[in-house]
């Protein structure tokens, strides 16, 4: 019993700080694509020059505050202390707790802003990923 416990000492964390990077890279590669896809529309004069450059300033300071790990933590600690297997939970958990970081960088403001939707696709997608790498490595056992 204590050598189990031991483990999961240490296997909780380094599975979440793996998880962690994996939906990381997910989301700076899915926000890369769209990046370059914004570029494009306006290299084929769809917007201006101005609204490329607010849009890329707006879907960046969404994806940089989806460095807050406090949603993916909270999944985590549920599913360890209930002892939750399920990779549906993982999997759910961390596609909400991504997507819900863009409400979260909002309280205490008045701002009325809400992102595009391929923001909230692209967190969720990370946010999916990262749950399902945790709970391959981690979770399954919890």
């Amino acid at each position: 019993m204590f050598w189990r416990t031991l483990g999961r000492i240490i296997v909780v964390p380094l599975s979440f700080l793996v998880a962690g990077a994996v939906a990381t890279m997910v989301l700076l590669t899915l926000g890369l694509e769209q990046i370059t896809q914004a570029a494009k529309r306006s290299a084929d004069g769809e917007f201006g020059e101005i609204q490329v450059v607010l849009d890329f300033l707006w879907q960046g300071s969404i994806l940089a505050s989806g460095m807050s790990i406090l949603p993916a933590l909270a999944v985590v600690i549920i599913g360890e202390v209930a002892r939750i297997r399920s990779a549906v939970y993982y999997m759910a958990g961390g596609g909400i707790a991504l997507a819900a970081i863009p409400l979260l960088s909002r309280l205490g403001t008045t701002a009325d802003l809400m992102p595009p939707t391929l923001v909230w696709q692209v967190l969720a997608t990370a946010g999916f990923v990262g749950g399902w790498v945790y709970w391959f490595l981690a979770g399954r056992r919890a």
